[in-house]
């Protein structure tokens, strides 16, 4: 299956030919303006801008219509789930300990 993402206003985090970010790299979200992208088999294949988009039949066409879009943003982050009651350990900072101390 073979999607197009038409009239984008503005594609982020395009770092083509990257795995992953680190350091002074992630101070940057590298942008497109106008821009296209294609999905094949769930993988993006293809990006650029609406001038040099292909014109070829597609599966299904999603048109953006000027709203930005973020195809690879991943949220990484988790929030466990605590039911207890932790006043006492908020006792424990007041009086000066640790975290270390406290766990």
């Amino acid at each position: 299956m073979k999607k197009l993402f038409k009239n984008i206003g503005t594609l982020y985090g395009i770092d083509q030919g990257k795995d992953f970010l680190k350091g002074k790299e992630m101070s940057t979200l590298n942008h497109l303006k106008d821009a296209y992208f294609i999905v094949k088999d769930g993988l993006i294949c293809e990006i650029g801008e609406m001038q040099h988009c292909p014109q070829t039949l597609f599966d299904q066409t999603i048109d953006a219509r000027g709203r930005s879009i973020l195809p690879g943003w991943c949220d990484s982050h988790t929030h466990l789930v605590y039911a207890g009651d932790r006043s006492g350990e908020f006792v424990d900072r007041i009086k000066g300990l640790s975290y270390q101390e406290i766990a």
